[in-house]
């Protein structure tokens, strides 16, 4: 039992749908008790709050699967940089989830964005989210921000499929899924 939970646990492919599963319950719990008076502040604070939980998820799970894999031994690199990777997701989720309802949001997206291209060109889907946010802050016409939002569904449409796609064929590292 401990194994296949370990497995589980390490499995690159489980993290994204379970992330955005969360943050879809917890975007939408909260959008249903925010009194926001206008719809577009109430989409904001939704976005960025979905965007916040599930890099939030993402890298809590980095974070586990790491220190289960130094546990079992199999880790390979260098467990302060690992560990680092983990805090440089955590802390911009937060922040993000913290400053929802503001206008500093788009800092926080911002941030969020950069690290996750840092971290690699691998990430750039994940960071597209968090780019929109800021377009949907910054837009000025009602079209622009009607584009802005559903091009930021599509996208988290897009990354849902592909994870659950990912998770459901059984690979447990991006190598395995591509074959």
């Amino acid at each position: 039992m401990l194994d296949r939970l370990a497995a589980f646990i390490v499995g690159e492919g489980n993290w994204l749908p379970i992330a955005m599963g969360t943050a879809l319950v917890a975007a939408a719990f909260l959008a249903a008790r925010t009194s926001a008076g206008l719809p577009r502040a109430r989409t904001l604070i939704f976005m960025n709050f979905f965007t916040g939980v599930t890099l939030l998820v993402m890298g809590i799970g980095h974070v586990l699967a790491v220190t289960t894999k130094q546990i079992q031994g199999t880790l390979n690199g260098s467990v302060p940089l690992l560990y680092l990777i983990g805090v440089v997701i955590l802390v911009p989720a937060t922040l993000l989830l913290v400053h929802a309802r503001s206008m500093q949001s788009a800092k926080y997206n911002f941030w969020m964005a950069a690290a996750l291209i840092v971290l690699g060109l691998i990430n750039i889907p994940l960071a597209i989210p968090a780019l929109l946010n800021i377009a949907y802050l910054k837009h000025t016409r009602p079209r622009m921000g009607q584009l802005v939002l559903g091009a930021w569904v599509l996208v988290n449409v897009g990354l849902f499929t592909g994870g659950m796609l990912f998770m459901l064929s059984g690979a447990r590292t991006f190598e395995e899924f591509s074959r």
